[in-house]
């Protein structure tokens, strides 16, 4: 195994694992295992995801994006963030760029310390949707912006399970493969 240089970013609470693939350190369409274990907490580098940059003929750079789990996601806003971030700074892409995706042509722009990046258009949308978890009923809207995102607004939320019922929802046969759960607080009107 040779040694790989890896830079380590976080974006709005995620963190992920870059690696500059242009030379084709990393080989083979079968890396799901690699990215698991490098993924894990405690054992490994550990993170919520793993970015390859790879050459690309239409853009500043190629990416691939994988989750923790190994799977492999069209689009991810933060990881796209940090992959930007990443390309400025080894100079493999100006202030602003383009990269390639499975979701399409992103573009992105460094602004001083911070990332501005144009997401797919959201498809679809799918508002008000009661999903039944455990023998609860819970409210979900669901919207595909490159990867399908699941939200539900609570009360409180500080009285939420977050991580809890994320993962149940993420798992629930109705969501998979969804990429992102979010427990969102709501303003009484």
């Amino acid at each position: 195994m040779h040694n790989i240089d890896f830079f380590k970013m976080s974006g709005s609470g995620n963190d992920f694992i870059i690696v500059d693939n242009r030379s084709g350190i990393i080989k083979g369409d079968n890396i799901n295992d690699f990215v698991k274990k490098i993924c894990q907490r405690k054992i490994s580098v550990g993170a919520d995801g793993f970015i390859l940059l790879q050459e690309s003929d239409k853009a500043d750079f190629k990416w691939r994006f994988f989750n923790a789990d190994g799977s492999e996601a069209e689009m991810c806003g933060n990881g796209g963030r940090c992959a930007a971030r990443f390309a400025y700074l080894k100079g493999i892409a100006g202030k602003k760029m383009s990269f390639e995706t499975m979701a399409g042509l992103i573009r992105a722009e460094i602004l001083e310390h911070r990332v501005k990046l144009e997401m797919p258009s959201p498809e679809s949308i799918i508002c008000d949707q009661t999903l039944l978890i455990e023998g609860e009923k819970h409210l979900l809207s669901f919207i595909n912006t490159g990867v399908p995102h699941v939200v539900e607004f609570v009360s409180d939320i500080d009285d939420c399970e977050v991580v809890q019922i994320g993962r149940l929802i993420r798992y629930h046969d109705q969501y998979r493969p969804a990429g992102t759960n979010v427990n969102v607080p709501m303003k009484e009107v």
